[in-house]
């Protein structure tokens, strides 16, 4: 059976496409920082029979990262890394004028190095899975100016180019920083607490990240959107 890592998969976007997998019959490594929540999450994608490892831990930590790839290498390998797991920067979401310093770090942190930091740990298992890809998953922040959203933007395009020059640099693989789009996440709700307009859930867009798996499209940045209008 194939398997894919999925950081910050106990809810929102992870949660789901965890879920679409599972019943694909894909073995899966699980990544939140919440345990209760993610052991939950665990509990219930395994129950569609497929082999569920969960890890609590924050992605920043190296030894983490390292124990999310050992999961993958004791089930048999590893096809698919979707680096899901995002910061803000502030929540709610401020004016660069007002975004702490400490807040953009840690955003950098999470979205950026730390991303890289597991692409450069699962590598080798990428590479001997013969059909690797990588998933960043990215937002429209990083190609467009929103105010208040600008640290955050400033991370996930960081993101968006280090997907390109991988992809670049590893032509065997497929790379991919897809922008899933509007959605009614913790995230966003975290991010603009005030806004109560009604937004799509997260599992709407799930079928454009299946198409790129199961497809396996050229590596480059993809909007959800445009791919479920296709």
């Amino acid at each position: 059976m194939p398997v894919a890592i999925i950081t910050g998969a106990s809810k929102g976007l992870g949660r789901a496409l965890g879920e679409a997998l599972a019943e694909r019959g894909w073995d899966l490594v699980l990544d939140a920082r919440n345990e209760e929540v993610l052991r939950g999450t665990a509990k219930e994608l395994a129950a569609r029979g497929t082999r569920v490892e969960a890890l609590p831990g924050d992605v920043t930590d190296a030894a983490h990262r390292a124990a999310l790839v050992a999961a993958a290498r004791a089930l048999g390998g590893l096809d698919l890394l979707v680096n899901n797991a995002s910061a803000l920067g502030a929540e709610p979401l401020v004016r660069l004028e007002k975004l702490a310093l400490d807040g953009l770090r840690r955003a950098l942190e999470v979205n950026v190095v730390a991303a890289l930091g597991l692409v450069q740990e699962a590598l080798p298992l990428l590479r001997a899975s013969g059909a690797g890809a990588v998933i960043d998953v990215s937002s429209d922040a990083a190609a467009e100016a929103y105010e208040t959203w600008g640290g955050y933007g400033a991370s996930k395009a960081a993101l968006d180019h280090l997907s390109a020059v991988l992809a670049v640099e590893e032509p065997g693989l497929r790379v991919w920083a897809v922008d899933p789009g509007d959605m009614g996440t913790d995230l966003y709700a975290a991010a603009v607490p005030d806004d109560d307009d009604p937004r799509p859930r997260p599992e709407s867009v799930v079928p454009a990240f299946l198409g790129l798996i199961e497809e396996r499209p050229a590596s480059g940045r993809y909007g959800a959107p445009s791919l479920l209008e296709a």
